[in-house]
């Protein structure tokens, strides 16, 4: 078994993962950050790692602290705030700022978190891109007036996204056509 198979394996013991995410290969170091067994000091110290693979496998990371997450959705590398975007434990506000960002990847991250609010999703379920606007159709929390809103869209894939989130009542597809 090498380094990165022992980085990675969730029985690996704590202290081990301690000394292994200082290691000089990268890889090393990014399976640490994913490693849900990692010790929350230890990510927070990999979160101002220099390569980005590694902060970002930090953002993906669930155990995160929420100030590291803050800190990482600012981070100038778009995968990093992706990961941000994604991450279940992003908080609101995060989310809305995220929400804005130039990348469309992140705003489409943005729409399919469950815990972004609906004033957010409203937003962005007028976004330029049609993939945010089906990721907004896809979350389960978005309202029926945003997916009566989507059925409308010029993208069929969205209309069709929008028909089957179990938010949209049945009645509706009696107004909507398709």
């Amino acid at each position: 078994m090498d380094n990165y198979d022992i980085a990675k394996n969730p029985s690996t013991p704590m202290d081990v993962l301690v000394k292994m995410s200082t290691d000089e290969d990268w890889e090393v170091r990014e399976a640490v950050a994913k490693n849900l067994s990692t010790p929350v000091i230890t990510l927070v110290r990999l979160s101002t790692d220099e390569n980005y693979d590694v902060r970002q496998a930090v953002a993906e990371n669930s155990n995160t602290p929420v100030d590291v997450l803050v800190k990482l959705s600012t981070d100038e590398d778009s995968c990093t705030r992706w990961s941000v975007a994604e991450n279940p434990n992003a908080p609101v506000e995060i989310l809305m700022k995220l929400s804005n960002d130039e990348n469309w990847h992140i705003r489409q991250a943005v729409a399919e978190n469950p815990n972004t609010p609906v004033e957010t999703l409203v937003k962005l379920s007028t976004d330029d891109d049609s993939s945010v606007r089906w990721n907004v159709a896809i979350n389960p929390n978005t309202s029926v007036e945003i997916l009566k809103n989507l059925l409308t869209d010029d993208v069929p894939y969205v209309k069709m996204a929008a028909r089957k989130n179990p938010n949209t009542p049945i009645r509706v597809f009696n107004v909507v056509s398709f």
